[in-house]
């Protein structure tokens, strides 16, 4: 028998070596944070690339928390239209866990973290929308520059506002395609459906204000099945994930491209009520449509649910009474377009109002800009915060719109007010049983409008807020 000897430095080494290798779980949490869900029902997650979950301490009691979903990459899913020489996406393996956290805990500690914690009547809210950088077909957002995709900044200034709840109006994820080998301000980029993509638009841009306050979140229809839908259901939709709705599979996207509406309590008979709107279509569906019923289906749901609160502000995705605009080319001219057609179309066929009586808030994101319209009929105000991060809507929206111009059937403008291209985010402290004292802030957090709103009317300081350039 012969014995080699190892030099000294290399030996150092290989123990080093071993020691990453037997890294504690909890140093390999990429992400923990907290969702509320049916109820306001607190869920702990995280997400790790360790074999095990990490342990959850409640109160001094640990325990190891539940697999959501195991350690493995997001399975690929055939995309209509691929090209067959597109460059594959490959996706790091995750593992997603859970914990749901009883009412009343005063401390949770995740891999030693500290994890925000719900209050029973949240006063400071932050909304945003829209946060994920562009990277499909022909546009292209430069994630490399924090100045072109500054999530990061407007997450940092909101979480130093304190809020007490985030919600996001959906569209997490935007880094579908490869950067092109001509735009160095994305080179390098992660793309596709996978863990990496989704750790780069959302979960490390997003770290500050994940660990500053609990989150409710809308699934906008970049997490549809056909697109994001899979990281959607792994990491953020606050239901527990059954693999019938996991959107692995394509023959079952009609029941994971669905989710039941909820509410959130905030307590003094108010209400945040949410609902899934993923899979509508702007153009309205043709007769026969699965989604029709289906969102009519959603329809019954949330007037059922509309009831529990006196004052309920109702979280979705699409606009039903908010403004876009688009401009011609080769004349200029700009033309607006209203809510979504197909949940006007499938809504509008049960109550013309679309929501129910109650519900005197509506927040929105999909169009990118920060835009508030109310009404003088009886129609819920409308706001739009999809400003916190994708490649802004650069078309301006007038100051006031001519009489008759509307953007949802019946509904009457009484006042409006927009921000275009400029980043930030929105928040919300509650004044009153019914009242809001609304802010715009700006990418570092300065204010540039503010509104009140009292139950379904709103009034902002500023019609426009002006254009600037950001640094």
């Amino acid at each position: 028998m012969s014995f080699q000897r190892f030099p000294l430095a290399a030996l150092s080494a290989a123990i080093l070596a071993g020691c990453a290798g037997m890294q504690p779980a909890g140093e390999r949490v990429e992400s923990a944070f907290v969702i509320l869900g049916d109820d306001g029902m607190a869920t702990a997650r995280a997400i790790t690339t360790a074999a095990s979950c990490p342990a959850i301490q409640i109160d001094g009691k640990s325990a190891p928390m539940a697999v959501r979903s195991p350690l493995s990459p997001i399975p690929p899913r055939p995309q209509a239209g691929e090209a067959k020489d597109r460059p594959v996406a490959v996706s790091s393996p995750v593992q997603s866990c859970e914990t749901p956290l009883p009412a009343g805990a005063r401390s949770v500690l995740v891999a030693g973290r500290a994890l925000p914690l719900p209050v029973p009547e949240p006063k400071r809210i932050v909304v945003i929308g829209d946060t994920g950088c562009r990277l499909k077909g022909k546009e292209f957002q430069d994630c490399n520059d924090p100045e072109a995709f500054p999530f990061a900044r407007v997450a940092a200034s909101a979480a130093a506002w304190k809020p007490d709840l985030v919600i996001h109006v959906g569209d997490f994820h935007y880094r579908e395609d490869p950067c092109p080998a001509d735009r160095p301000g994305c080179a390098g980029s992660p793309f596709g459906y996978g863990w990496d993509a989704w750790k780069a638009d959302f979960f490390a841009p997003a770290t500050t204000l994940l660990k500053a306050a609990p989150w409710v979140v809308a699934r906008g229809n970049h997490e549809n099945c056909a697109r994001g839908g899979q990281g959607w259901w792994r990491f953020l939709d606050p239901r527990p994930l059954r693999p019938e709705s996991s959107c692995d599979d394509p023959a079952r996207d009609e029941t994971g491209d669905y989710t039941d509406p909820y509410t959130v309590p905030l307590g003094g008979d108010a209400q945040l009520l949410v609902f899934d709107s993923a899979n509508t279509s702007y153009r309205g569906f043709k007769p026969g449509d699965v989604r029709i019923e289906k969102y009519s289906d959603t329809y019954r749901k949330i007037e059922a649910l509309s009831s529990k609160a006196r004052h309920t502000i109702a979280v979705d995705h699409h606009p039903l009474y908010g403004f876009g605009a688009t401009e011609d080319k080769k004349t200029g001219a700009i033309s607006l377009f209203g809510g979504d057609a197909g949940l006007i179309q499938a809504f509008g066929a049960i109550q013309p109002r679309l929501l129910p009586a109650n519900v005197d808030v509506l927040l929105s994101g999909h169009v990118h800009l920060w835009e508030q319209v109310s009404f003088s009929s009886d129609h819920p105000t409308q706001f739009v915060s999809g400003f916190a991060g994708t490649a802004e809507d650069i078309v301006p929206l007038p100051v006031r719109v001519a009489p008759g111009t509307t953007p949802a059937p019946g509904a009457i403008v009484e006042s409006m007010s927009s921000w275009i291209d400029g980043f930030g985010f929105m928040t919300m402290e509650r004044t009153g049983p019914q009242r809001w004292s609304v802010v715009i802030h700006d990418r570092d957090g300065k204010e540039r409008n503010t509104c009140s709103v009292e139950g379904r009317r709103s009034h902002c300081a500023l019609p426009q807020v002006p254009r600037m350039v950001q640094h």
